[in-house]
């Protein structure tokens, strides 16, 4: 049935029908002639007291001509609102319908339907919203046999869904393609409603898209109710259903959900690849296509472009993909590109503005919407999106989305950037204060590996050293600044140069961690307000400091707050780690540190490290200690040949360890201990007399002798011996050590129970002492002073001729 004759049914009759309606026959002076029942119940006069009166009489007002004697041969039913007067005196409104029955002028001439007018003014609002249902509401209706079919529908659905008829088609064939969109229903329509049918519970606002025939090549969504209807009796009758488009709402809606999900997706590392990819992750399938990112190539070093340069077109393709790209090792890999100057993307990034491209070919329109990338400071790139097989070509709010996108995506890339630039920076930084070279020393064999951290975290202070001591002895070490960053690296180089001038003092390692925690204890009070605000601060120190002596074989080690070294003896091929008491990191101030001494057989390994080595995000720290451990025990050579070469073991300590990117910065150092041969020491105790400086003078020269170093070293040496053993003698106690060690340098000791340094001072030209250590600094490459458990030492070294 069709909308326009379904208000002219029978089951739209109201109270003026004249099978409900109270009715008085009137001849043609307007004289009751007859009067019903209904007639009577509405106004409460008996037949014989109304019949032969004129109507007139029962009459207070009337709104408009009434059946009177007037007008007695209209044709037409009339409608009127009267005003009459109920039998027991109170006013009655009546609605009226006349209705000309003869006009011969004899006999009854029309008939009068009356009826409450309340009740005939609800009934007519009612018809009202009926017919503007069926006729007038922009909500598409249709209803449902028990078999769901359709029956009807309203004019609204009508015309949306075409002229074509639907009478007996199934709800899943109204439209083609059609697609549920709303979560937690059957998939299809029919099956949804079987169940409206079947519970009686109805379903409200689900989502449902599909192509109607009024519009074959958009798809559109309707928000779709149903429910069952039923007769009096409670018999189903079928399901009604109502649709209203709301195409533009969903994809409005679509469209801040979109810009929601990029808000919480793209930007979530300082990588800028890594920030294209999550742009295009978030608009593809849905937005577009495909997506393009291109980046200046001056961005991805950090830099800053300048706009209006030619370089603006030479970019960096940092990803290109369709659906399923995230897979695909190309799409990921940045690659050069130079656009040509009349290109979408090349006009994007000139003009700033986006710029939209359609195509059309066989398959369909294709359209390309280049949009600008940059700050307000200067441009970055362009992203272009893409629709090829997308039934939509963009328009005004799809460049708008397109447009916030890129404006998110170009916030966090800018960040990126500025972050690639200070950890450049920062990585140039702490590369510089690093040594380049270690010295070669006859102790120890040393290799060593930095491994800065691939992370958004930024540069840390991890950091290692070899210093070579007096009497051949070796300072190794290996500290990490906490935290990340610029002054990280900073406070690294500051650490590392305070270390070196303090094992320059030949301090025990738990005195040199001693003044090293005074050092940085005061560095951090004075720096405090400033690290308050700054987030990139040093957070604490950690330290091992070792020294070893390849003459006597010992090592001796403390540590504050770092982890303990690993050690490989060449004997019997275990790995351990020494008993060494933790101590605090550095900077706390005021607690103890302690020292632990212990021998190294000849080719020992000693391993020291940062955590960054061994611990990290999803990295069991026991674990990777045996795996460190286990490297180590298996990098012997066979019995009777040179061990392989300390780089071989650490290239293998990284691939076994540190296999793909490092979440924290990592060092280690690798060290191989000597001991130098007995014939390259002499040492000779000597009394406390004056007259064994000359014996003394003797037994050095001889020595000299016999290694086969003679001239001007055996006169610097005995003018050596001779003034340092004489200091000791006159300004000192107890027994006297002369030792020389021949090394690289030629190296002369004299160790005494003095705990006084001497000191290097100008003669004048009257003093008859004063100049020895005077000519001593001037004729040797270098001097010193340490001290001991029992004294002090003092010695000097003289460089060997080539």
């Amino acid at each position: 049935m069709s909308a326009v004759y379904a208000a002219e049914d029978a089951g739209f009759r109201g109270p003026l029908d004249v099978t409900r309606a109270a009715t008085a026959v009137l001849d043609a002076d307007g004289t009751v002639v007859g009067w019903s029942r209904a007639a009577r119940a509405l106004l409460g006069h008996p037949p014989h007291e109304v019949v032969g009166r004129p109507l007139r009489t029962l009459v207070v007002d009337r709104s408009g001509r009434g059946p009177d004697a007037e007008d007695p041969d209209a044709a037409e039913a009339r409608h009127e609102l009267i005003r009459m007067r109920h039998r027991d005196g109170r006013i009655v409104r009546v609605a009226t319908a006349s209705l000309p029955l003869s006009h011969t002028g004899a006999g009854p001439a029309r008939l009068l339907c009356m009826a409450d007018a309340d009740e005939t003014e609800r009934w007519e609002a009612l018809q009202s919203m009926l017919r503007g249902l069926a006729t007038q509401s922009p909500v598409g209706l249709a209803i449902y046999d028990t078999d769901l079919l359709v029956v009807w529908t309203n004019h609204a659905l009508y015309r949306e869904m075409g002229d074509a008829q639907y009478a007996g088609l199934g709800p899943d064939e109204m439209v083609t393609d059609g697609e549920i969109l709303t979560a937690g229903y059957p998939p299809t329509l029919e099956e949804t409603m079987r169940g409206v049918l079947d519970t009686g519970e109805p379903v409200i606002e689900l989502h449902y898209s599909g192509r109607p025939p009024a519009d074959p090549e958009h798809d559109h969504v309707w928000s779709c109710s149903y429910y069952r209807l039923e007769d009096t009796n409670g018999t189903t009758l079928g399901v009604c259903e109502e649709t209203v488009d709301i195409t533009d709402r969903y994809l409005a809606q679509q469209r801040l959900d979109l810009l929601v999900r990029a808000g919480a997706r793209v930007g979530t590392s300082l990588d800028m690849t890594r920030t294209a990819q999550e742009l295009w992750a978030v608009a593809v399938p849905q937005f577009a296509d495909g997506v393009t990112v291109d980046l200046i190539d001056v961005v991805m070093r950090g830099e800053q472009p300048t706009p209006g340069t030619a370089s603006t077109r030479r970019v960096v393709r940092v990803w290109e993909g369709p659906p399923g790209a995230a897979a695909d090792g190309e799409a990921r890999r940045p690659r050069p590109v130079t656009h040509a100057a009349d290109s979408l993307e090349a006009r994007s990034l000139a003009d700033g503005v986006s710029v939209l491209e359609r195509s059309t070919a066989p398959d369909g329109t294709h359209t390309r919407l280049a949009v600008p990338l940059g700050t307000e400071a200067a441009p970055l790139g362009v992203v272009t999106f893409r629709r090829d097989s997308h039934p939509d070509a963009f328009e005004a709010g799809d460049l708008l989305v397109a447009e916030e996108l890129v404006a998110r995506a170009a916030v966090s890339i800018d960040n990126a950037r500025r972050f690639t630039r200070e950890h450049a920076a920062a990585l140039t930084l702490q590369r510089s204060l690093l040594p380049r070279h270690l010295p070669r020393l006859t102790g120890v064999d040393v290799a060593h590996r930095y491994l800065p951290a691939d992370s958004g975290a930024g540069v840390g202070g991890d950091w290692y050293d070899v210093i070579a001591l007096s009497g051949t002895r070796v300072g190794l070490v290996v500290g990490d600044v906490v935290g990340h960053g610029v002054r990280a690296a900073a406070t690294m180089g500051r650490v590392r140069t305070s270390v070196r001038a303090l094992a320059r003092l030949d301090l025990p390692p738990d005195e040199l961690l001693t003044r090293l925690d005074e050092l940085i204890t005061q560095d951090v009070h004075e720096q405090a307000a400033v690290e308050a605000e700054t987030d990139d601060a040093a957070l604490g120190v950690t330290c091992l400091y070792a020294v070893y002596d390849p003459v006597t074989g010992r090592c001796s080690m403390a540590r504050a707050g770092h982890p303990l070294p690993s050690v490989v003896d060449s004997v019997t091929g275990l790995v351990t780690q020494p008993d060494l008491p933790a101590g605090p990191p550095l900077g706390l101030g005021g607690l103890p540190f302690e020292s632990a001494e212990f021998s190294l057989p000849e080719g020992s390994v000693l391993a020291l490290f940062t955590d960054g080595l061994v611990q990290g995000r999803g990295r069991d720290r026991d674990a990777e200690l045996d795996a460190l451990h286990a490297v180590l025990a298996g990098h012997r050579g066979p019995a009777g040949e040179p061990p392989p070469p300390l780089d071989d073991l650490c290239d293998r300590i990284v691939a076994t360890l540190l296999p793909g990117p490092v979440g924290d910065d990592a060092a280690f150092l690798l060290v191989r201990t000597r001991i130098l041969d007995s014939q390259e020491v002499a040492a000779w105790e000597l009394a406390d007399d004056p007259a064994v400086v000359g014996r003394a003078r003797a037994l050095a020269t001889d020595q000299v002798d016999a290694w086969g170093l003679d001239g001007e070293l055996l006169f610097t040496t005995e003018l050596v011996v001779s003034e340092l053993v004489t200091n000791a003698i006159r300004y000192a106690s107890g027994p006297v050590q002369l030792r020389l060690i021949r090394d690289r340098t030629l190296i002369c000791e004299v160790s005494d129970t003095g705990h006084t340094s001497p000191h290097l001072r100008r003669a004048g030209s009257e003093d008859e002492g004063g100049r020895g250590l005077f000519l001593i600094a001037q004729m040797t490459q270098q001097w010193g002073t340490r001290y001991t458990a029992t004294g002090k030492t003092i010695w000097a070294e003289q460089p060997l001729p080539p």
